[in-house]
């Protein structure tokens, strides 16, 4: 088995269904990979609607696991340690995999031999359609993910997004997965930043990770749900997730952190002056808001 996908759902019953929908058609055919659907408490029909789609499509392999410690980071570990692939693939529930993920998947890993991390693009799906208020600039809280145009080494600190990252198996469990003090949401908290922490620690290694636009996933946006609220859930629980991660490494790791999320906070202003410039004041605040909503996070 070559590549193992790693779905960790939680309260998605709605989406999860043109999720696996993409990897059953994928054209790399089902004998490629195995996928591995990790429900993290889920309190809907998530259990039912994956039964369902599983007997009608009973080729291929797709598992059902539960994880009950809630988070991102316990759902994906558990995925993994089910894993039978020599690769693993980390894919959000409402995410539509292109046609050839797989196969891109795989050409990556047979034309980079010394590779063992690499990630690609996300493309947001807003439902019904992108807000006026949207910019490049806090697209990122929705998962969107376009890092450059050709295949390339990531620079700068640069690291794939957890919903479409890929990992050697081997490296993996040497580093121990993911640090299940970064869990991602556990209720109404959001301690994000999981998939930062685990290229980090491969690029300490002294391994490249590398970016394949490629490797494509749409990924849902339901825009009614982008509130206040949530916008701050999301910023906030970077920020959250930085200062554990910083302060695990040195108190001045974590200071330092702090200075540059004043800095990039400076930056927003202007950039928000820049739309009122542009005539695109619906753009302004949000790219603010979401600067003050990371530097809370990384205060409290």
């Amino acid at each position: 088995m070559i590549l193992s996908i790693v779905i960790c759902s939680y309260n998605r019953a709605s989406y999860i269904s043109d999720a696996l929908d993409s990897l059953y058609n994928q054209s790399a055919g089902l004998q490629n990979f195995e996928a591995i659907i990790v429900d993290n408490n889920s309190t809907d029909n998530t259990a039912e609607v994956f039964a369902q789609w599983r007997a009608a499509h009973p080729q291929g392999s797709f598992t059902y696991l539960t994880e009950t410690k809630q988070g991102a980071s316990f759902a994906r570990n558990t995925g993994a340690a089910a894993a039978k692939g020599q690769w693993l693939c980390f894919m959000d529930d409402d995410a539509i995999a292109n046609s050839n993920y797989v196969e891109n998947i795989i050409k990556h890993v047979e034309t980079k031999p010394a590779v063992v991390g690499f990630g690609g693009r996300i493309i947001p799906k807003y439902i019904p359609a992108e807000p006026k208020w949207m910019s490049y600039y806090v697209s990122s809280l929705v998962g969107n993910f376009d890092y450059a145009p050709t295949a390339c080494a990531f620079e700068n600190g640069k690291y794939p997004l957890e919903s479409n990252m890929i990992v050697r198996k081997d490296i993996y469990d040497s580093i121990g997965g993911f640090n299940t003090a970064l869990p991602g949401v556990v209720g109404s908290l959001r301690i994000g930043g999981e998939g930062k922490e685990l290229f980090y620690k491969i690029i300490a290694l002294g391994h490249t990770i590398y970016y394949d636009p490629a490797i494509e996933v749409q990924h849902v946006v339901e825009v009614k749900k982008l509130t206040p609220e949530y916008m701050y859930r999301v910023a906030s629980g970077i920020g959250r997730g930085e200062k554990t991660r910083t302060l695990s490494i040195s108190k001045a790791a974590y200071i330092k952190k702090i200075i540059e999320y004043f800095f990039k906070l400076g930056a927003a202003v202007i950039l928000g002056f820049k739309y009122l410039l542009q005539c695109k004041p619906a753009k302004t605040w949000p790219v603010i808001q979401f600067r003050i909503d990371a530097l809370k996070g990384l205060l409290v």
